[in-house]
């Protein structure tokens, strides 16, 4: 416990360290042309018109949590013979759960897009 404390304490002071010397050594030339958004070179066509619905959001967060998920059939598969038949049944109590998540998602209306 103590060294992970020691550890924390050390990221931290590091961190702050790096911070405190880019703000009193950095230079400090305001430029209007620094001030201009930047994309790929070019001047941009037109500013953000408006911000992204939450459905966008949690979409994407839908997909990463269930495209996670499904990261952990490849390791099982590759051990499967070794695990045998309660390895089996822990793979169906995971897709049991998996599933049932989907169908409240499901069931909550997160998946229709309109």
């Amino acid at each position: 416990m103590f060294g992970i404390l020691i550890t924390f304490v050390l990221s931290l002071a590091l961190a702050g360290t790096f911070i405190a010397l880019a703000v009193v050594l950095g230079p400090r030339r305001p430029d209007p042309v620094k001030a201009e958004p930047f994309e790929c070179g070019e001047a941009p066509f037109s500013l953000p018109e408006a911000r992204r619905p939450v459905r966008f959001y949690l979409t994407a967060m839908l997909f990463v949590l269930f495209d996670v998920e499904l990261v952990f059939f490849f390791p099982w598969a590759v051990v499967y013979r070794q695990l045998g038949l309660p390895g089996f049944f822990e793979m169906l109590a995971f897709l049991f759960f998996l599933t049932l998540g989907f169908a409240y998602a499901w069931k909550k209306g997160a998946l229709e897009f309109k």
